[in-house]
């Protein structure tokens, strides 16, 4: 039987058993654009669509065995593919307010406050995506994952005082333009 004539779940019980790439490289063909597609409506951005569409099926390859056929393949899939996006997005929001230095002093206690917030996470979002990756990707590696200055350094073959340099400028950069796009909320 020609493999592109096995349903979704046979494909994965034959590449579990064989481990034979090619019934991986089916479904990923049925696939990949319905990923990349969501991907987009998501992110707005063809880059990151790719780059989520990649890093899903290397996810959906590493964690077929998981797959309990409790619900259709595609199903499975959209839901892997909707989470990866979201965490991604999310996660981009998070770099910290209070590090960059925008206004967020007030805990966010009630219904307002949580609405603001959401809209600065929204706001800051956008900012990020105009300013160079290695700057954004600095801003990740210290505010989000925590790493130190000298860890980062190594990471982009820089001296420490030049990381710091940077870091101040770009979380200046990321003020000014905040400043510049979006009026004080309160």
């Amino acid at each position: 039987m020609n493999h592109h004539q096995l349903k979704d779940e046979e494909l994965i019980r034959m590449h579990l058993s064989t481990e034979e790439s090619n019934y991986f490289g089916v479904l990923y063909n049925r696939y990949v654009t319905k990923v990349y597609r969501r991907c987009l409506s998501l992110t707005k951005d063809t880059t990151k669509a790719e780059d989520f569409t990649h890093d899903i099926f290397l996810r959906v390859h590493g964690n077929l065995s998981n797959f309990r056929e409790q619900a259709t393949f595609s199903t499975w899939l959209y839901s892997i593919s909707y989470n990866y996006c979201m965490d991604q997005l999310r996660t981009a929001n998070r770099i910290s307010l209070i590090e960059i230095g925008l206004d967020y002093d007030r805990a966010a206690t009630d219904n307002t406050d949580k609405e603001l917030l959401e809209i600065q996470f929204q706001r800051l979002s956008l900012i990020l995506q105009s300013i160079s990756p290695d700057e954004t990707e600095m801003l990740r590696l210290k505010y989000e994952d925590g790493l130190d200055i000298r860890a980062i350094a190594e990471r982009f073959a820089l001296k420490e005082s030049a990381v710091k340099m940077r870091l101040k400028r770009t979380r200046d950069k990321v003020r000014r333009l905040y400043g510049q796009q979006y009026m004080p909320l309160s």
